[in-house]
């Protein structure tokens, strides 16, 4: 086991390196959380090359976070079981063929299928470079500076894939939309091979009931989510398909409790710092895709912005999400604990949705947006790279894929149920306004509904940032886990 400022149980070669590691592991995240919205920008120019129809669109994206978010308990149990080097390659090329065969489909089936693909060694990848990170950092002020690393990339990632993916699509193609993936992945992963020790088999077996339960469960809530936000929440196929993932993943913690060789130990959620870093990365991300997703459509739809202007719009988040990132595990974190900055963190993210609520039809960008993007940046750098930390610290080696798989699985659920909610919001918010206007079909009223809808949906997001900070001020203490001598602590 390690102390702070130790490097015990690590592998000398690992340890030496661990600096070009980090950049490796942050491309392997930079390429996933770009995935999340570049292939967003480049869907019209898709359906256009392949037509198919606005109903099957969606399954463009369906495809991906179905098996992504399904699959990443098992993942990060692989790692933890196989070992963390070969999953993260084996995750990187299989992300780099399904990528390229995206990029050469001929027809709506193959795009799916690649998509899907995509969401397999997705989750595969994320929890196995989150889990690198954790058992190669272990020395806790370069711990704290590798994390906000880490949290600035996976926070700001969503943005730049913006910019990237208007880039791409207006000047090459949409097809370069994934075929990006090639020029990180398959460097990173020479890289693995060559930088990265094998730890071989980690202890324990497969919990296959416990697999089983877990996959079903988050494949249920997932697609759930995703017929919520297309049929309704009152829908037969939503509230069927959400029972049925209570049901499962209530049967996957009664067997997990009962196991003596869990896929994810309790012991894992139940310290109240790593509870609540899951929970506040949950609420946080459901708000930020309100972010992504309504001010997105508010640049374009109504300030008539280009994909590539709106991109750019969204860099003084990105800035300003480094600024924290990089600073709150390095300094803020290690003498407050995690209370003190993600609470803040979840505060100054509402306060930036609180701003974007008072956009209009005809408002400035420097005046009504930029404020916001400043404020909520600042709140997000705080909120991912602490919680990152947090929610991988104090856990044994054998525990730390898991452990990362539940940050990546709460993102990942958070964000569907953020898509669903706040889609639906926003729709009932414009019908009402149209159906109470005196002239229902003019081009201002129409417009007037649409800005009405997004700051009703900015509003229900900021609720959930206010909403995360409460729990995380109640849960959250003011000592690290690794301070506490109960709990064991890192080793490689």
């Amino acid at each position: 086991m390690t102390t702070a400022g130790s490097t015990t149980g690590v592998d000398p070669k690992m340890h030496e390196r661990r600096w070009i590691i980090l950049v490796v592991l942050g491309i392997a995240q930079l390429m996933v959380v770009l995935d999340a919205t570049i292939v967003n920008i480049a869907l019209p120019s898709a359906q256009a090359d392949l037509g198919f129809s606005d109903s099957n669109r969606q399954w463009i994206i369906t495809a991906y976070a179905l098996a992504f978010g399904s699959l990443l308990l098992f993942g990060g149990r692989l790692s933890d079981l196989l070992g963390r080097k070969w999953v993260f390659f084996w995750g990187l090329a299989g992300f780099a063929v399904a990528s390229a065969i995206g990029g050469l489909a001929q027809d709506f089936t193959v795009l799916v299928t690649a998509r899907a693909l995509q969401g397999v060694f997705g989750a595969l990848l994320a929890p196995a470079a989150l889990s690198l990170l954790t058992t190669t950092f272990t020395d806790a002020k370069e711990r704290g500076k590798a994390f906000g690393i880490y949290g600035a990339i996976a926070g700001g990632g969503g943005a730049l894939g913006l910019l990237l993916g208007g880039i791409l699509t207006e000047y090459l193609s949409w097809r370069w939309c994934l075929w990006v993936n090639l020029v990180l992945a398959i460097p990173a992963a020479i890289a693995a091979v060559v930088l990265l020790v094998h730890t071989g088999r980690g202890r324990g077996s497969l919990d296959i009931p416990g697999t089983i339960t877990s996959v079903l469960g988050l494949l249920a809530l997932v697609y759930g989510f995703s017929r919520a936000e297309t049929d309704g929440w009152t829908s037969g196929i939503t509230i069927g398909l959400l029972s049925t993932s209570v049901v499962l993943l209530a049967a996957f913690v009664w067997i997990e409790v009962g196991s003596s060789r869990p896929m994810l130990p309790m012991r894992v959620l139940l310290d109240r710092n790593r509870g609540g870093a899951y929970i506040g990365l949950a609420l946080a991300s459901a708000a930020l895709f309100g972010v992504f997703l309504f001010l997105t459509y508010y640049l374009q739809a109504t300030l008539g912005y280009s994909p590539i202007k709106t991109g750019v719009a969204f860099l003084p988040m990105i800035g300003a999400i480094m600024v924290t990132a990089t600073t709150s595990t390095a300094i803020v974190l290690p003498r407050t604990g995690p209370r003190l900055p993600v609470t803040l963190g979840m505060l100054l993210g509402m306060a930036g949705l609180v701003l974007f609520t008072q956009i209009g039809v005809d408002t400035a960008y420097a005046t009504h947006v930029l404020p916001g993007l400043l404020v909520t940046g600042l709140g997000l750098g705080l909120v991912f790279a602490c919680s990152f930390e947090v929610g991988t610290m104090g856990v044994e080696a054998h525990d730390s894929g898991v452990a990362s798989a539940m940050v990546n699985t709460t993102q990942q659920v958070g964000g569907s149920v953020g898509t669903a909610l706040l889609s639906t919001i926003f729709a009932s918010a414009v019908t009402a306004f149209v159906a109470s206007s005196a002239d229902p079909r003019s081009p201002t009223t129409q417009a007037a509904a649409q800005v009405d809808g997004y700051t009703t949906a900015f509003w229900w997001a900021a609720g959930l940032f206010l909403l995360a900070a409460v729990i995380c001020g109640l849960l959250m203490t003011r000592r690290l886990p690794e301070h506490d001598p109960d709990i064991p602590r890192l080793a490689a």
